[in-house]
C-alpha cells in the first residue's frame, strides 16, 4: 500500500505569481487546462497499490479548493484529502505534524511532491528503484547546468550507488550539476530524522530564519534540516531522470510548464488536444480548447495555447503561446502572444497584447527556465505580458512586456510598465 503527500504551501507563498494569485490559490491555477496540482494528483492515481493523496499546506480551506478536491475523488476514485498547517511549517514541517495521518494503514512507502513543479513525474520508475534497494530517502534528480544549478538543491552523489554524498541548498559556487526537482520517495522510517529535527528545536528555543523570521519548533526545512545533514550516511538515494521538469515560480514559468504539459499531452491525454476540424478554427501545433468555449473558424490559434472555459475568441483573432482564462473575450482580430489573458478580462478588437518569453535556451539540453525577478537596476525586465482578472484593453492599442492589475480599464497603449 502506498500513499502520496503534495505539499501547496499557503498565501503568502506564491507573491511572484501575482496578480494571477489574487484570484485562485496558486496549487489550483489552470496549467495546459487543468489545475496545477490535477497532474501530480494524475501521476499519483496510476501507481499500483495508491491509498490515498494528502494535500498538506496553509490556505484556508475555500470553496475553490473543496470543489477542487470533490471533483478529484469522484475522478480518481480515491480518497483526496487536505490537511491544513496551524502555521507555515517549512518543506518538512507539515509531514511530521501529520505523521499519524500518513502512517496511518501502514504504507510500506508514501511520495512527497512539491506543487509547485511541472514534471512527467517518473513515480513508478522510483517505485521500482526503491523496492530494488529500500532506503529512508530517495530524491529524484535531473541535470542543470553550472550557473542554474545555482538556483537549485545540489546533489553530489556516488555515480556506481548513486548514494546523496552531499547535499547543498542553493550553493553560493558550483557544488555539482545534479539537482534536486522536488519529488520525492520517503520509506515510514523517514520520519524519525524529522523527529529528531523537531527535539533539537525544541531544544535550542526559537531559532532565527536566514530572513531574520523567528521559527517555532514545528518548522522544519527538508532540505536544509534533513538532506543536508543525513548526506553521505547510507539513508538518502537519488534517481535521475531525463523527462521534462520545471518548476513554476513566476507566471512566465507557468507559461513554460503548460508548453511542456501540451507536448506531454501527446502520449498521455491526446483527447484534451484540439484537432483541425473543417469549419474549425486552425489549429497549429499543441492546443487546447476547453468544451464550453466559443472559437471563431477564421481564428488561428497555436502553438501552445490553452484556452479556457466560456472563452469568446472573435473572428481572425491570432494566439500564440499563451493561456486564456476563464471567461475572457477576445475580439476580432486581436493578436496575443506570449502572455496570460486574466478571467473575465476583454481584449478589444485588432488591440495586440505581446510579451517577451524568457524561455531556456534551446541550445542547451540541460537549461532550465530561470526563475528571475521582474526587475533589474531599477528598470523592469521584459517578460510575458500579465492581464490580471477583469482588465479591459481599448481596440486598436498595444500592450507590450505589461502587467495589468486586476479590474483596469485601460484607456492608451503601454510599453513596459506595471499598471497598478
Amino acid at each position: 500500500m502506498l500513499k502520496a503527500v503534495i505539499l501547496i504551501g499557503g498565501p503568502q507563498k506564491g507573491t511572484r505569481f501575482r496578480p494571477l494569485s489574487f484570484e485562485v490559490p496558486k496549487p489550483l491555477f489552470p496549467v495546459a487546462g487543468v489545475p496545477m496540482i490535477q497532474h501530480h494528483i494524475e501521476a499519483c492515481a496510476q501507481v499500483p497499490g495508491m491509498q490515498e493523496i494528502l494535500l498538506i499546506g496553509f490556505y484556508q480551506p475555500d470553496e475553490a479548493l473543496t470543489r477542487f478536491l470533490e471533483a478529484a475523488q469522484q475522478e480518481f476514485h480515491l480518497p483526496v484529502r487536505y490537511l491544513q498547517e496551524f502555521a507555515p511549517l517549512g518543506t518538512g514541517g507539515g509531514l511530521y505534524h501529520f505523521r499519524d495521518q500518513i502512517l496511518a494503514g501502514g504504507p510500506e512507502a508514501f511520495f512527497v511532491l512539491n506543487a509547485d513543479v511541472c514534471s512527467d513525474f517518473p513515480l513508478s520508475a522510483m517505485l521500482d528503484a526503491h523496492r530494488h534497494q529500500p532506503h529512508p530517502f530517495l530524491l529524484l534528480g535531473t541535470t542543470a547546468n553550472r550557473t542554474q544549478s545555482l538556483n537549485y538543491g545540489c546533489i553530489v552523489e556516488n555515480p556506481q550507488t548513486h548514494e546523496v554524498l552531499h547535499y547543498v541548498e542553493k550553493p553560493s559556487t558550483f557544488v555539482s550539476d545534479v539537482i534536486n526537482c522536488g519529488i520525492y520517495l520517503f520509506s515510514p522510517e523517514a520520519l524519525k530524522p524529522l523527529g529528531d529535527v523537531f527535539q533539537r528545536n525544541q531544544q535550542d528555543g526559537q531559532l532565527e530564519d536566514s530572513s531574520g523570521l523567528w521559527r517555532g519548533a514545528g518548522t522544519i526545512r527538508l532540505e536544509q534540516d534533513v538532506f543536508s545533514a543525513l548526506a553521505g550516511q547510507g539513508q538518502i538515494y537519488v534517481y535521475l531522470t531525463e523527462g521534462i521538469w520545471s518548476q513554476i515560480k513566476s507566471a512566465g514559468s507557468a507559461l513554460y510548464a503548460s508548453r511542456l504539459y501540451l507536448g506531454q499531452y501527446q502520449l498521455t491525454h491526446p483527447e484534451r488536444l484540439a484537432k483541425h476540424t473543417p469549419g474549425g478554427p486552425r489549429i497549429r501545433g499543441n492546443v487546447y480548447i476547453h468544451p464550453t468555449a466559443k472559437v471563431a473558424p477564421s481564428a488561428v490559434l497555436g502553438p501552445n495555447v490553452s484556452i479556457g472555459e466560456g472563452v469568446t475568441v472573435g473572428e481572425g483573432v491570432r494566439l500564440r503561446e499563451s493561456i486564456v482564462l476563464h471567461g475572457a473575450t477576445l475580439q476580432e482580430h486581436t493578436c496575443v502572444l506570449h502572455s496570460i489573458v486574466g478571467w473575465g478580462s476583454t481584449v478589444g478588437r485588432w488591440a495586440r497584447v505581446e510579451g517577451t518569453p524568457n524561455d531556456p535556451n534551446p541550445n542547451d539540453p540541460r537549461a532550465h527556465m530561470d526563475s528571475e525577478s521582474l526587475f533589474k537596476d531599477g528598470k523592469l525586465l521584459p517578460a510575458i505580458t500579465i492581464l490580471g482578472c477583469r482588465v479591459r484593453i481599448p481596440a486598436e492599442v498595444l500592450i507590450l512586456n505589461s502587467i495589468v492589475l486586476p479590474h483596469k480599464e485601460l484607456s492608451r497603449s503601454f510599453t513596459n510598465q506595471i499598471i497598478l
